[in-house]
């Protein structure tokens, strides 16, 4: 009896890990690799850091962040829309800034691979990837 119950505990642990990386990814063919997670000295903020890789023809919806974000384009060429602002197009080498809880998405508008290293100065603890509507 007490396997089984190793067992249904261990199988719910793995079912709410994968809901939570359900959660903070946008899509399947957008990818995050978490680099860096540290507190700063501004109380209840955090630093982190995130590259995003996009597939070709890849889509991440509207979200939003808890804190600001600097997207620095690392390859390819990836179309921004913050709000209901016109789009931005960014290739290799340039970088752009958003506010704090601005609505975002993004699209790889390029013939391949695109990659973004994204910078959080986000509140601590809270979800780094909220679904906008």
């Amino acid at each position: 009896m007490k396997a089984i119950q190793i067992l249904a505990a261990a199988i719910l642990l793995a079912v709410g890990g994968l809901t939570l990386h359900a959660a903070q990814a946008q899509t399947a063919d957008v990818h995050r690799t978490d680099l860096v997670r540290h507190d700063l000295s501004v109380p209840d903020r955090e630093g982190i850091q995130v590259r995003v890789d996009f597939d070709p023809g890849a889509f991440a919806p509207k979200h939003a962040h808890p804190g600001e974000e600097i997207a620095h384009v690392l390859q390819g060429t990836l179309e921004y829309q913050l709000g209901d602002n016109r789009p931005v197009t960014l290739k290799a080498g340039e970088s752009l800034f958003i506010p704090a809880g601005t609505p975002h998405s993004a699209r790889n508008v390029g013939s391949g691979t695109a990659s973004e290293l994204a910078t959080y100065i986000v509140k601590k603890g809270a979800q780094l990837v909220v679904p906008a509507t």
